[in-house]
């Protein structure tokens, strides 16, 4: 078996590390009994050998339910289900029943991830793409997130800032191809403080849509974004499940337009707080504040645990 563990662990160190000395401080104390250090040690040993038992190493067909098939290139490894929610959690996220899995690089020196995620939430309409007003999709997010700190404030987690566009939206009517990132920090942090980037990227259907988004720092988006693009290029929806399929006299059309995938336009109409909560959600798996106790004994592992 081609052992990839370590790229596995190696992403997951860096990752974890954009949680700050907050998350380190707040570590440190989850772990001040033995025992529970122990525990998590054992927990994190079952994840990662479960993580290591069910990888796929590229080139191999990869089924996305009944949706697609991503063509994963050769130096890419696939995490699936159940494997992958796992290890999301572990690492302090929130999942549910859109996690397809996880994406690995196979090189040791390469720290990212991608998480597949489809939402069946009916066909998007892209008629708002012709002519949305990218400020004012920059506007709405820093309100959302706005929004989502007093949440964050009432549960005891850190606010988050909305900083800049790392790419501006940018929607292909050919592909049905939705693209965007922006960098967030913690309120307070200096303006040098290492960032963690989501880079989005979408692919609509006729259900709904597939993203594959990609968690690195934003000093290494100039590089490593093109895997993000590479894999979404690889990604094609089955017979019958594509964007042109679409039937409007048979099918679910998505009570939101292209544009509440970036900025959360469709807060007018689901609810301003359901909104919130779910750029929150969003948020959660590029800055990882909850449930951090769970990786108490991490770097412990790694070092003990070599591939």
């Amino acid at each position: 078996m081609i052992c990839t563990l370590n790229a596995v662990r190696q992403a997951v160190t860096r990752i974890f590390s954009w949680i700050g000395m907050a998350g380190v401080m707040a570590i440190t104390l989850a772990l001040a009994s033995p025992a529970g250090a122990s525990q998590r040690d054992e927990q994190m040993a079952d994840i990662l050998r479960e993580v290591e038992a069910a990888q796929i190493v590229g080139p191999a067909d990869i089924l996305l339910r009944d949706q697609a098939t991503l063509k994963l290139p050769a130096g890419y490894v696939w995490v699936p289900e159940p494997a992958a929610s796992k290890l999301m959690q572990a690492m302090g996220n929130h999942t549910d029943s859109r996690e397809l899995g996880l994406i690995f690089p196979q090189a040791d020196d390469q720290h990212w991830m991608v998480v597949a995620e489809f939402e069946e939430s009916g066909y998007i309409q892209d008629d708002d793409a012709r002519n949305w007003n990218v400020d004012d999709l920059f506007k709405s997010l820093k309100e959302g997130t706005e929004a989502a700190n007093e949440e964050r404030r009432k549960n005891g987690h850190a606010e988050l800032e909305i900083v800049d566009w790392v790419e501006r939206p940018n929607y292909s009517n050919d592909t049905h191809r939705l693209v965007w990132s922006m960098s967030a920090r913690h309120k307070g942090d200096p303006a040098d403080a290492p960032m963690s980037i989501n880079y989005n990227t979408y692919a609509l259907g006729r259900d709904g849509y597939i993203t594959l988004n990609l968690i690195t720092a934003l000093a290494d988006i100039p590089q490593d974004k093109a895997h993000a693009q590479t894999l979404l290029a690889a990604l094609s929806f089955s017979d019958g499940k594509r964007y042109a399929d679409f039937d409007s006299s048979t099918d679910k059309v998505a009570e939101y337009g292209l544009a509440a995938l970036v900025g959360g336009v469709a807060a007018k109409k689901l609810g301003f707080f359901a909104m919130a909560a779910a750029f929150l959600a969003k948020f959660a798996k590029v800055i990882l504040l909850g449930g951090i106790a769970l990786l108490g004994g991490l770097g412990k592992l790694f070092k003990r645990n070599k591939a």
